[in-house]
């Protein structure tokens, strides 16, 4: 019953814009820490942005800050990742995740294994 779902990702040139979102289902974002992660091939899996639905604050991996920006609506049960600006080094799988025990943010982003929900991924290329 518990579904993230994805959409938004794409193709698009270098210096381009995509936002992606993650509707979810069968849990409401109260007090849960939402997370989107990318896993590029050959590459382990890296933690790009975190929320936390109940206070909003929020983690940047150094490589996209001030390029992404992630918000929630949680009346809509949906986070999203605004990414401007887009690199081809940021072509990757992207995957939203939630968990409702991540401490932090920051742990939030640094250890993708411990979220409980993980959406299918959507894939993002970007081309030079």
């Amino acid at each position: 019953e518990v579904q993230l779902v994805e959409s938004g990702g794409g193709l698009v040139q270098a210096g381009g814009s995509l936002r992606l979102s993650c509707a979810a289902s069968g849990f409401t974002f109260d007090d849960y820490a939402i997370g989107w992660f990318r896993q590029a091939p050959g590459k382990e899996r890296e933690g790009v942005s975190c929320i936390s639905s109940s206070d909003g604050s929020t983690y940047y991996a150094d490589s996209v800050k001030g390029r992404f920006t992630i918000s929630s609506d949680n009346a809509k049960n949906t986070v999203y990742l605004q990414m401007n600006n887009l690199k081809p080094e940021d072509t990757a799988v992207y995957y939203c995740a939630a968990d409702a025990t991540v401490a932090t943010v920051f742990v939030c982003a640094h250890n993708w294994y411990g979220m409980t929900y993980w959406a299918k991924g959507t894939l993002v290329t970007v081309s030079s």
